[in-house]
Protein backbone atom coordinates (compact mmCIF):
# COMPACT_ATOMS: atom_id res chain seq x y z
CA UNK A 1 0.00 0.00 0.00
CA UNK A 2 2.95 2.63 1.05
CA UNK A 3 4.77 1.88 -2.55
CA UNK A 4 1.59 2.37 -4.45
CA UNK A 5 0.69 5.98 -2.43
CA UNK A 6 4.07 6.96 -3.84
CA UNK A 7 3.59 6.73 -7.07
CA UNK A 8 1.55 9.94 -7.33
CA UNK A 9 4.07 11.76 -5.71
CA UNK A 10 7.17 11.08 -8.04
CA UNK A 11 4.95 12.00 -10.99
CA UNK A 12 4.62 15.13 -9.68
CA UNK A 13 8.57 15.12 -9.01
CA UNK A 14 9.45 14.61 -11.92
CA UNK A 15 7.16 16.76 -13.90
CA UNK A 16 8.07 19.14 -12.32
CA UNK A 17 11.98 19.04 -13.03
CA UNK A 18 10.88 18.84 -16.70
CA UNK A 19 9.26 22.02 -16.54
CA UNK A 20 12.03 23.15 -14.88
CA UNK A 21 15.02 22.12 -17.60
CA UNK A 22 12.33 23.82 -20.44
CA UNK A 23 11.60 26.80 -18.44
CA UNK A 24 15.64 26.93 -18.48
CA UNK A 25 15.81 26.20 -22.44
CA UNK A 26 13.85 28.58 -23.44
CA UNK A 27 15.67 31.00 -21.65
CA UNK A 28 19.17 30.24 -23.89
CA UNK A 29 19.37 32.85 -26.15
CA UNK A 30 19.14 31.99 -29.81
CA UNK A 31 22.54 31.67 -31.68
CA UNK A 32 24.40 34.93 -33.28
CA UNK A 33 23.61 34.89 -37.54
CA UNK A 34 26.56 33.94 -39.37
CA UNK A 35 28.30 36.11 -41.93
CA UNK A 36 28.15 34.54 -45.25
CA UNK A 37 29.38 35.44 -48.41
CA UNK A 38 26.72 34.66 -51.37
CA UNK A 39 26.32 34.55 -55.55
CA UNK A 40 23.59 35.67 -57.15
CA UNK A 41 22.57 32.68 -59.95
CA UNK A 42 22.53 33.43 -63.74
CA UNK A 43 21.54 31.24 -66.93
CA UNK A 44 24.63 31.00 -69.09
CA UNK A 45 24.87 30.33 -72.39
CA UNK A 46 28.35 27.59 -73.10
CA UNK A 47 29.43 24.99 -75.45
CA UNK A 48 27.60 21.74 -75.36
CA UNK A 49 30.60 19.07 -74.26
CA UNK A 50 30.18 15.57 -74.42
CA UNK A 51 31.73 13.58 -71.47
CA UNK A 52 32.52 9.87 -71.81
CA UNK A 53 35.30 7.37 -70.77
CA UNK A 54 37.77 5.48 -73.15
CA UNK A 55 40.75 3.33 -73.26
CA UNK A 56 43.86 4.07 -75.51
CA UNK A 57 45.58 1.52 -78.31
CA UNK A 58 48.02 2.06 -80.43
CA UNK A 59 47.86 3.39 -84.04
CA UNK A 60 48.77 0.81 -85.36
CA UNK A 61 49.40 -2.79 -83.80
CA UNK A 62 51.80 -5.85 -85.30
CA UNK A 63 51.12 -9.82 -84.00
CA UNK A 64 53.94 -11.52 -85.15
CA UNK A 65 56.27 -15.04 -85.02
CA UNK A 66 58.72 -16.55 -86.46
CA UNK A 67 58.36 -18.03 -90.67
CA UNK A 68 60.09 -21.26 -89.46
CA UNK A 69 59.80 -23.63 -86.45
CA UNK A 70 62.70 -24.00 -84.11
CA UNK A 71 64.08 -23.67 -80.68
CA UNK A 72 64.24 -20.28 -79.18
CA UNK A 73 67.45 -19.91 -77.92
CA UNK A 74 67.23 -15.88 -77.54
CA UNK A 75 64.77 -13.19 -76.42
CA UNK A 76 66.10 -9.69 -76.86
CA UNK A 77 63.43 -7.30 -75.78
CA UNK A 78 61.08 -7.31 -73.04
CA UNK A 79 57.45 -6.59 -72.67
CA UNK A 80 56.95 -2.63 -72.13
CA UNK A 81 59.91 -2.04 -73.45
CA UNK A 82 60.18 0.84 -76.21
CA UNK A 83 61.84 -1.11 -79.34
CA UNK A 84 63.07 0.88 -82.78
CA UNK A 85 62.03 -0.44 -86.38
CA UNK A 86 64.76 -3.51 -87.64
CA UNK A 87 65.36 -4.14 -84.07
CA UNK A 88 65.56 -7.70 -83.27
CA UNK A 89 62.85 -9.08 -80.72
CA UNK A 90 63.97 -13.26 -80.57
CA UNK A 91 65.76 -15.58 -82.41
CA UNK A 92 65.77 -19.71 -83.01
CA UNK A 93 69.15 -22.14 -82.88
CA UNK A 94 70.15 -21.47 -86.23
CA UNK A 95 72.56 -24.78 -86.88
CA UNK A 96 69.78 -26.97 -88.46
CA UNK A 97 68.82 -24.31 -91.11
CA UNK A 98 72.92 -23.81 -91.21
CA UNK A 99 73.64 -27.27 -92.32
CA UNK A 100 70.96 -27.12 -95.19
CA UNK A 101 72.20 -23.68 -96.47
CA UNK A 102 75.69 -25.81 -96.87
CA UNK A 103 74.26 -28.94 -98.54
CA UNK A 104 72.16 -26.34 -101.19
CA UNK A 105 75.08 -24.69 -101.26
CA UNK A 106 77.27 -27.35 -102.31
CA UNK A 107 74.42 -28.62 -104.80
CA UNK A 108 74.40 -25.35 -106.64
CA UNK A 109 78.45 -25.86 -107.35
CA UNK A 110 78.38 -29.17 -108.23
CA UNK A 111 75.43 -28.68 -110.99
CA UNK A 112 77.19 -25.49 -111.84
CA UNK A 113 80.32 -27.45 -112.48
CA UNK A 114 78.20 -30.01 -114.63
CA UNK A 115 76.47 -26.95 -116.37
CA UNK A 116 79.42 -25.07 -117.42
CA UNK A 117 80.90 -28.18 -118.92
CA UNK A 118 77.84 -29.60 -121.03
CA UNK A 119 77.16 -25.36 -122.12
CA UNK A 120 80.51 -26.32 -123.82
CA UNK A 121 79.24 -29.22 -125.18
CA UNK A 122 76.26 -27.53 -126.15
CA UNK A 123 77.80 -24.85 -128.00
CA UNK A 124 79.89 -27.61 -130.19
CA UNK A 125 76.94 -29.58 -131.13
CA UNK A 126 78.50 -32.04 -129.10
CA UNK A 127 74.56 -33.14 -126.67
CA UNK A 128 71.01 -33.14 -127.21
CA UNK A 129 69.06 -30.04 -126.37
CA UNK A 130 67.31 -32.49 -124.63
CA UNK A 131 70.38 -33.11 -122.22
CA UNK A 132 71.35 -29.39 -122.15
CA UNK A 133 67.67 -28.41 -120.71
CA UNK A 134 67.72 -30.78 -118.55
CA UNK A 135 70.77 -29.42 -116.55
CA UNK A 136 69.74 -25.71 -116.99
CA UNK A 137 66.89 -26.90 -115.23
CA UNK A 138 68.34 -28.66 -112.67
CA UNK A 139 70.50 -25.48 -111.83
CA UNK A 140 67.63 -23.37 -111.95
CA UNK A 141 65.93 -25.62 -109.24
CA UNK A 142 69.31 -25.80 -107.17
CA UNK A 143 69.33 -22.03 -107.25
CA UNK A 144 65.98 -21.71 -105.78
CA UNK A 145 66.96 -24.16 -103.16
CA UNK A 146 69.69 -21.96 -102.09
CA UNK A 147 67.29 -19.16 -102.06
CA UNK A 148 65.03 -21.28 -99.79
CA UNK A 149 67.53 -22.31 -97.18
CA UNK A 150 69.40 -18.19 -97.34
CA UNK A 151 65.41 -17.12 -96.32
CA UNK A 152 64.96 -19.89 -94.03
CA UNK A 153 68.16 -19.19 -92.11
CA UNK A 154 67.45 -15.61 -91.73
CA UNK A 155 63.93 -16.20 -91.03
CA UNK A 156 65.42 -17.66 -87.70
CA UNK A 157 65.66 -14.15 -86.65
CA UNK A 158 62.89 -11.83 -85.65
CA UNK A 159 62.55 -8.16 -86.09
CA UNK A 160 60.35 -5.38 -85.34
CA UNK A 161 58.50 -4.05 -88.28
CA UNK A 162 58.30 -0.35 -86.77
CA UNK A 163 59.43 1.18 -83.93
CA UNK A 164 56.85 1.44 -81.36
CA UNK A 165 56.60 -0.86 -77.32
CA UNK A 166 56.62 -4.59 -77.30
CA UNK A 167 53.09 -5.33 -75.66
CA UNK A 168 53.38 -9.58 -75.63
CA UNK A 169 56.14 -11.70 -75.25
CA UNK A 170 54.41 -14.84 -75.56
CA UNK A 171 57.43 -17.49 -75.53
CA UNK A 172 60.48 -18.26 -73.09
CA UNK A 173 63.87 -18.89 -74.31
CA UNK A 174 64.23 -23.48 -74.34
CA UNK A 175 60.65 -23.42 -75.81
CA UNK A 176 59.77 -24.73 -79.06
CA UNK A 177 57.69 -23.40 -81.89
CA UNK A 178 56.49 -23.89 -84.70
CA UNK A 179 55.90 -21.18 -88.05
CA UNK A 180 53.51 -18.46 -88.26
CA UNK A 181 52.56 -18.53 -84.10
CA UNK A 182 51.75 -14.58 -83.20
CA UNK A 183 54.09 -14.96 -80.23
CA UNK A 184 54.65 -10.89 -80.17
CA UNK A 185 52.94 -7.94 -80.28
CA UNK A 186 54.82 -4.26 -80.98
CA UNK A 187 52.22 -1.56 -80.98
CA UNK A 188 52.97 2.19 -82.47
CA UNK A 189 52.66 4.31 -79.69
CA UNK A 190 54.14 7.77 -81.33
CA UNK A 191 50.55 8.35 -81.77
CA UNK A 192 47.75 6.91 -79.96
CA UNK A 193 44.38 5.88 -80.71
CA UNK A 194 41.61 6.97 -77.69
CA UNK A 195 38.31 4.47 -78.17
CA UNK A 196 35.26 5.43 -76.52
CA UNK A 197 31.49 4.45 -76.86
CA UNK A 198 29.38 7.47 -77.27
CA UNK A 199 25.25 7.25 -76.59
CA UNK A 200 23.09 7.42 -79.73
CA UNK A 201 20.82 10.75 -78.30
CA UNK A 202 24.13 12.71 -78.62
CA UNK A 203 25.79 11.03 -81.60
CA UNK A 204 24.24 13.61 -83.95
CA UNK A 205 26.16 16.23 -81.95
CA UNK A 206 29.89 15.04 -82.91
CA UNK A 207 31.42 15.43 -86.65
CA UNK A 208 34.56 14.79 -87.92
CA UNK A 209 37.46 16.36 -86.85
CA UNK A 210 35.68 17.76 -83.82
CA UNK A 211 38.28 18.91 -81.00
CA UNK A 212 37.98 17.08 -77.86
CA UNK A 213 39.80 16.98 -74.64
CA UNK A 214 41.75 14.09 -73.14
CA UNK A 215 42.66 13.37 -69.26
CA UNK A 216 44.45 10.54 -68.76
CA UNK A 217 44.71 10.16 -64.52
CA UNK A 218 47.50 7.91 -64.38
CA UNK A 219 49.86 10.42 -65.98
CA UNK A 220 47.81 13.33 -64.32
CA UNK A 221 48.14 15.02 -68.21
CA UNK A 222 44.97 16.33 -70.33
CA UNK A 223 46.14 16.66 -73.74
CA UNK A 224 44.22 17.87 -77.13
CA UNK A 225 43.12 15.76 -79.98
CA UNK A 226 40.79 15.37 -82.72
CA UNK A 227 37.49 12.85 -83.96
CA UNK A 228 38.92 10.79 -86.55
CA UNK A 229 36.74 7.90 -86.69
CA UNK A 230 32.69 7.97 -86.27
CA UNK A 231 31.36 4.43 -85.60
CA UNK A 232 28.25 3.32 -87.95
CA UNK A 233 26.78 0.57 -86.17
CA UNK A 234 25.44 0.84 -82.71
CA UNK A 235 26.65 -1.56 -79.76
CA UNK A 236 23.64 -4.65 -79.28
CA UNK A 237 23.37 -4.14 -75.60
CA UNK A 238 24.67 -0.69 -75.06
CA UNK A 239 22.73 1.39 -77.64
CA UNK A 240 26.48 3.66 -78.52
CA UNK A 241 28.32 4.35 -81.01
CA UNK A 242 32.13 3.82 -81.40
CA UNK A 243 34.73 7.06 -81.78
CA UNK A 244 37.89 7.18 -82.11
CA UNK A 245 40.37 10.09 -81.36
CA UNK A 246 43.64 10.79 -82.53
CA UNK A 247 46.78 12.32 -80.19
CA UNK A 248 50.35 12.93 -80.32
CA UNK A 249 52.47 11.09 -78.30
CA UNK A 250 55.62 12.80 -78.12
CA UNK A 251 57.06 11.27 -75.00
CA UNK A 252 55.70 8.55 -75.34
CA UNK A 253 54.04 8.42 -71.89
CA UNK A 254 50.58 7.59 -73.11
CA UNK A 255 50.46 3.59 -73.72
CA UNK A 256 48.32 0.85 -74.78
CA UNK A 257 45.30 0.01 -72.19
CA UNK A 258 45.33 3.12 -69.89
CA UNK A 259 41.95 4.89 -69.49
CA UNK A 260 40.50 8.07 -70.03
CA UNK A 261 38.12 10.58 -69.23
CA UNK A 262 37.27 12.22 -72.86
CA UNK A 263 35.47 15.81 -73.45
CA UNK A 264 34.09 16.26 -77.06
CA UNK A 265 33.32 20.11 -77.98
CA UNK A 266 29.81 20.01 -79.84
CA UNK A 267 30.55 23.30 -81.21
CA UNK A 268 26.60 23.84 -79.96
CA UNK A 269 25.70 26.50 -77.25
CA UNK A 270 23.18 25.38 -74.23
CA UNK A 271 21.59 27.39 -71.81
CA UNK A 272 22.36 26.16 -68.41
CA UNK A 273 22.88 27.46 -64.40
CA UNK A 274 26.06 26.80 -62.91
CA UNK A 275 27.27 27.31 -59.06
CA UNK A 276 30.99 27.57 -58.06
CA UNK A 277 32.72 24.63 -57.03
CA UNK A 278 33.33 25.71 -53.19
CA UNK A 279 29.91 26.17 -53.29
CA UNK A 280 28.62 22.72 -53.43
CA UNK A 281 28.72 20.30 -50.32
CA UNK A 282 28.16 16.24 -50.43
CA UNK A 283 25.97 14.11 -47.94
CA UNK A 284 27.18 11.06 -46.39
CA UNK A 285 25.40 9.43 -49.25
CA UNK A 286 27.35 11.72 -51.37
CA UNK A 287 24.69 13.50 -52.78
CA UNK A 288 25.08 17.04 -53.57
CA UNK A 289 24.01 20.22 -51.99
CA UNK A 290 23.99 24.17 -51.68
CA UNK A 291 22.56 26.75 -49.34
CA UNK A 292 20.00 29.03 -50.81
CA UNK A 293 19.59 32.02 -48.95
CA UNK A 294 16.29 33.54 -48.04
CA UNK A 295 16.62 37.15 -47.62
CA UNK A 296 13.17 37.55 -45.77
CA UNK A 297 13.84 35.36 -43.17
CA UNK A 298 17.79 36.20 -43.05
CA UNK A 299 17.99 32.29 -43.10
CA UNK A 300 20.29 29.66 -45.51
CA UNK A 301 18.67 26.56 -46.29
CA UNK A 302 19.45 23.28 -47.68
CA UNK A 303 18.94 22.84 -51.35
CA UNK A 304 19.92 19.03 -53.07
CA UNK A 305 20.63 19.29 -56.37
CA UNK A 306 21.31 17.15 -59.45
CA UNK A 307 25.10 18.10 -61.32
CA UNK A 308 26.05 17.88 -64.71
CA UNK A 309 29.31 18.90 -66.35
CA UNK A 310 32.27 19.52 -64.06
CA UNK A 311 34.61 21.64 -64.87
CA UNK A 312 37.83 23.22 -62.76
CA UNK A 313 35.82 26.45 -61.63
CA UNK A 314 31.99 25.66 -61.68
CA UNK A 315 29.38 23.29 -61.97
CA UNK A 316 26.82 23.06 -63.83
CA UNK A 317 23.22 22.49 -62.11
CA UNK A 318 20.79 19.97 -64.06
CA UNK A 319 17.60 20.47 -61.42
CA UNK A 320 17.02 22.31 -57.82
CA UNK A 321 18.42 25.90 -58.18
CA UNK A 322 16.76 28.56 -60.68
CA UNK A 323 17.99 31.82 -61.84
CA UNK A 324 18.17 35.08 -59.73
CA UNK A 325 18.77 32.87 -56.47
CA UNK A 326 21.30 33.36 -54.19
CA UNK A 327 23.78 30.65 -53.00
CA UNK A 328 26.33 30.73 -50.56
CA UNK A 329 29.76 30.72 -51.30
CA UNK A 330 31.09 31.42 -48.16
CA UNK A 331 31.04 30.55 -44.82
CA UNK A 332 29.07 27.60 -45.69
CA UNK A 333 30.74 24.98 -43.75
CA UNK A 334 29.21 26.73 -41.08
CA UNK A 335 25.59 26.57 -41.52
CA UNK A 336 22.72 24.03 -41.08
CA UNK A 337 19.24 24.32 -42.32
CA UNK A 338 17.47 26.93 -41.28
CA UNK A 339 20.69 29.16 -39.91
CA UNK A 340 20.55 32.90 -39.24
CA UNK A 341 23.33 34.71 -41.47
CA UNK A 342 24.27 37.78 -42.18
CA UNK A 343 25.61 39.14 -45.82
CA UNK A 344 29.03 40.36 -46.09
CA UNK A 345 30.30 42.33 -49.08
CA UNK A 346 32.93 39.99 -51.39
CA UNK A 347 36.60 41.09 -50.90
Amino acid sequence: MKTTNLRPCLALIIALLISGCSSQASSVPASAAIPVLTKKLEKESVAKVISVSGNIEGLKTARIGFMVAGKVNHIAAKEGTLIEAGQMIASLDPESYKIAKEIADASVDQIQDEYNRLNIMHDRKSISDSDYNKITNGLKMARAQQKLHNKNLADTKLYSPFKGVLLKCGIEAGEIIGAGLPLFAVSDIQTVRVNASVPETELHLIKMGTDAQVYVSSIDSTMKGKVVEIGSLAEPTTRSFSVKILLKNQKLIMRPGMTAEIKIMSGQKTDLISVPGEAVLRDLDNTAYVFVVDGVKKQAFKRKISLGQINETSNAVVAGLAPDELVVVGGQHKLNNGSLITLKDMP
